[in-house]
């Protein structure tokens, strides 16, 4: 398993964001041997919507990002913990379906994998999990493929994009 960079201010992976979900990321695979991203993170009092529960919004924005995250599967150089992904994934179009509240104060884990890949398009589908391994959020997008110099002018550097250690909340099968 393979753990992902993080960034320092990005809202759902940025390690110096206050208001941030701090999500740690890592590449691993279904059963099955399927690509997909594995994450983890803890719901804090700034992330409520209603009170002892996760905001919608959060929720959406953490599997966006992690169901994004799948294009970056193998995209860097194993050898460089730090290298940046090529090819990043554009939110164009996404779909939630909420099947029960997320709370707050407990490891969670979403997970999130491409399901249709094309030259220049990507489909992916995640879901998110509390601690009693239900489904709480399943999600659907469509995610245009481009390079960050394409989104962005600034420069990499200034993201602080690097793979940070650490490993918590990982069930010994992989799954929960």
């Amino acid at each position: 398993m393979r753990k992902q960079p993080n960034s320092h201010h990005c809202f759902i992976c940025g390690v110096k964001n206050v208001a941030g979900v701090h999500v740690r990321f890592y590449e691993t695979e279904t059963h099955e041997g399927t690509p997909e991203i594995l994450a983890f993170f803890t719901g804090q009092p700034q992330h409520q919507g209603y009170p002892g529960r996760m905001h919608g919004g959060v929720a959406m924005g953490i599997l966006d990002e992690t169901i994004g995250r799948a294009v970056n599967i193998g995209d860097a150089p194993a050898d460089d913990p730090d290298a940046r992904a090529m090819t990043w994934g554009v939110t164009g179009e996404f779909t939630l379906r909420f099947h029960k509240p997320v709370p707050l104060g407990v490891e969670l884990t979403a997970r999130g994998r491409i399901v249709r890949e094309r030259s220049r398009v990507f489909e992916g589908e995640g879901e998110l999990y509390p601690p009693d391994g239900e489904i709480a959020v399943s999600a659907k997008g469509t995610y245009f493929k481009m390079s960050l110099d394409a989104i962005s002018a600034i420069d990499p550097e200034m993201l602080g994009w690097r793979a940070l250690p650490g490993l918590t909340g990982w069930a010994t099968d992989g799954h929960r």
